[in-house]
């Protein structure tokens, strides 16, 4: 995996070419014709695109890409690297998901120099290749969101579940290497959620108490992702009376995601392929109806009462603009008895810093990463270095992901996070 150089193209990757129908341009990228890397591309999308039975590749207009160093290691350091040596170059607007390094903050948090080192490598490869280090999983928010109907290659859960639901665009889950060989080729198997019939409704949900606020938006999103409890599965939720904000479906979907694997939802009468139920081919499906014990039920899995926090994080989803003002409003003037960790994207770090809330979330003794999420950093070896189990956050995400890091997370709404923050308890 250092070196594609080691990548040989044999009879068996040509055999399955006739099972898809690629265009010119297409083989010859797999011919060689246009380098290396491309045909290393072309061929690992024909791979993929021959295990879900894709008739043929579609073009897409970006790509989103996870790569953060906890996962890639030394080993995707190097292919990076070598994609770079030889002469590899996106073709599409390419950008990255959050780091796991903010270079600026590293060691005070106990992050080690390996994983710094492995950072650095990987931003100059990109660079290289010409990828955009956006550093983002809030791209929609901050970047270019794409517009429906658009084809486009994402990587991380929440960046894909709202550019399908929110913003109507088409794309499946893609891993790293997959994300990276649509901006080297422009294409992408034609599976999945870019087929029109994948993208119908197969469950139905009635919600009966009305979310209120971030928190209540995420347990919402994480109980139909669990009913839901797979990849294949469309959920389509009525009864929802307001339109929610950005933010508010973002944690929505965040939390779906990372519970049932789900990479689309629809909502009646507010995402844009369903004005009604009969759009989504929703009208006969059975209901499930969401109750208020469904969300005390999940709720109850992350309650510590009473309970002294080790660490407060605000992340996945990276903070808004409007989440970092109000952060920076709760804590303003006040001092904290409890590290409190806030991670927003680089686009959003420079408008927050302008304003003032960096510098109020600071002087309170929080700390602001740039480019980062705190799971995606070697969180298990953060709280180890700092001693913190007990974890508090806003986010449903992030208390459903850190309890397999050796955390005992913890659920509450940010006003009551920055609470527990300022007096050392959990209310």
């Amino acid at each position: 995996m250092h070196n594609m150089r080691s990548l040989t193209l044999d009879g068996s990757s040509q055999d399955k070419v006739s099972k898809m129908q690629l265009n010119d341009e297409e083989k010859a990228m797999l011919n060689g014709d246009f380098g290396r890397a491309k045909q290393w591309a072309i061929d690992h999308q024909i791979k993929v695109g021959e295990f879900f039975d894709a008739p043929d590749m579609v073009a897409v207009s970006q790509a989103h890409m996870m790569a953060d160093p906890e996962s890639i290691g030394e080993a995707g350091a190097g292919f990076m690297e070598s994609i770079a040596n030889d002469g590899g170059h996106v073709v599409i607007p390419m950008i990255t998901d959050p780091r796991g390094v903010d270079l600026n903050h590293y060691r005070p948090l106990g992050q080690t120099e390996e994983m710094a080192a492995i950072e650095r490598r990987f931003i100059a490869a990109c660079e290289t290749v010409g990828i955009m280090m956006t550093n983002t999983c809030v791209n929609y928010q901050t970047i270019m969101p794409p517009l429906l109907g658009e084809h486009v290659a994402y990587g991380d859960t929440g960046v894909v579940i709202y550019s399908n639901s929110v913003c109507g665009a088409r794309s499946n889950f893609e891993g790293g290497p997959s994300a990276l060989a649509a901006g080297l080729t422009g294409r992408t198997p034609r599976y999945g959620l870019h087929l029109d019939h994948n993208r119908k409704a197969t469950r139905r949900f009635q919600v009966t108490t009305q979310p209120a606020e971030l928190t209540d938006w995420g347990v919402l999103g994480a109980v139909i992702g669990r009913m839901s409890g797979s990849y294949w599965e469309v959920p389509v939720i009525e009864g929802i009376e307001s339109v929610p904000t950005s933010d508010e479906i973002k944690h929505f979907g965040a939390a779906m995601a990372s519970y049932g694997s789900t990479p689309l939802f629809h909502i009646v009468g507010i995402t844009p392929e369903a004005p009604n139920l009969a759009a989504v081919n929703g009208i006969n499906l059975p209901v499930t109806k969401i109750t208020d014990h469904d969300l005390a039920e999940l709720r109850s899995n992350f309650g510590a009462k009473g309970e002294e926090p080790d660490v407060i994080v605000f992340a996945a989803p990276q903070l808004s603009i409007v989440e970092m003002g109000k952060v920076s409003s709760l804590v303003d003037g006040q001092k904290l008895k409890v590290p409190m960790i806030v991670c927003t994207s680089p686009q959003t770090y420079g408008d927050a810093r302008r304003m003032g809330f960096v510098d109020k979330i600071e002087k309170a003794g929080g700390v602001v990463l740039e480019g980062t999420c705190f799971y995606q950093q070697g969180a298990k070896e953060i709280g180890e270095a700092n001693g913190w189990v007990r974890l508090l956050s806003n986010s449903t995400k992030i208390v459903n992901i850190l309890g397999g890091y050796g955390y005992k997370p913890a659920l509450a709404s940010m006003e009551d996070c920055v609470a527990a923050a300022i007096n050392g308890k959990i209310t």
